[in-house]
């Protein structure tokens, strides 16, 4: 009876794993899903009164609604027009940069990327609070190239870090082999750094433009009242306690985020990541 128990004993504790695992899984739909859910059922919901569980009456109202309304037209075109500048310049200047930082042996480099992750210890209200009386004493304040040198400054951050990550994890043998071959430093860059760096590149551009994409608090502070984007939109409508239209708004918001988010884990490469250990 106990060699019985003892045979019979790995099946019981492969089913308690698989279990498990299952509940595991079933924890992380509910919290990834959970809460879309919650926007897809406040989006369709028309009439939902207390103590009901979910809505009496369903519909496509307030997306309709929201469609007609010009403004948030002009709040999606405002947002992307700023996060593709934004996303250009960073690319400009952080690419160049990052080169430099990864190849050349310069004494504080650790302290240059420190510097650049500093914004970030501190909250982002008093940063953009401070710069919102230079700016209006530039005459940028509540215009779009005001909203995007915040963006550019913030998403700046994101990119320089990654960058110098991508170049590292470039074999410094290629480079050497070329100049060996007579090809001068400018020559290298381009044939063979930058063509090997392109899905980096474009893993950090995407990052960035999803970053721009959703900035809320710089865009607000910087932009108010006459620049508005998706995020600033669905502030406005949270703040009216306009439950549908603030759904339907997230869902909007959300869904580029997702599909950029997935183009982002295809094009960013293992090496890159490990190539942050040795930043």
């Amino acid at each position: 009876m106990r060699d019985n128990m003892t045979h019979n004993s790995p099946p019981l504790s492969g089913a308690v794993k698989k279990t498990g695992k299952l509940l595991l899984y079933l924890f992380f739909v509910f919290i990834i899903f959970g809460p879309i859910s919650s926007l897809v059922i406040w989006s369709l919901a028309e009439r939902w009164y207390w103590p009901h569980l979910l809505p009496s009456q369903w519909g496509t109202l307030y997306w309709e609604r929201v469609f007609s309304r010009g403004d948030l037209f002009t709040s999606m075109m405002n947002g992307v027009t700023i996060a593709l500048i934004t996303t250009i310049a960073v690319a400009v200047i952080s690419v160049p940069l990052a080169y430099i930082l990864a190849r050349y042996k310069i004494p504080v480099k650790r302290v240059i990327l420190v510097l650049f992750l500093l914004p970030q210890a501190f909250p982002s209200l008093p940063i953009f609070s401070n710069i919102l009386p230079l700016f209006y004493r530039l005459n940028i304040a509540a215009t779009i190239s005001g909203v995007t040198l915040i963006h550019i400054g913030a998403g700046f951050i994101y990119s320089i870090w990654t960058m110098v990550s991508v170049f590292q994890s470039i074999p410094v043998v290629l480079e050497d082999a070329a100049n060996t071959m007579g090809a001068s430093r400018m020559r290298t860059f381009f044939d063979i750094s930058l063509p090997l760096a392109v899905p980096g590149i474009a893993a950090s551009s995407l990052l960035v433009f999803l970053f721009s994409l959703e900035e809320f608090v710089g865009t607000l502070l910087v932009g108010s009242p006459f620049v508005r984007t998706l995020p600033v939109q669905l502030y406005m409508a949270s703040m009216g306690f306009e439950m549908q239209i603030a759904s339907v708004t997230s869902l909007i918001i959300t869904i580029p985020g997702i599909l950029l988010l997935v183009c982002f884990e295809k094009l960013m490469k293992a090496e890159y990541l490990s190539s942050f250990g040795r930043i």
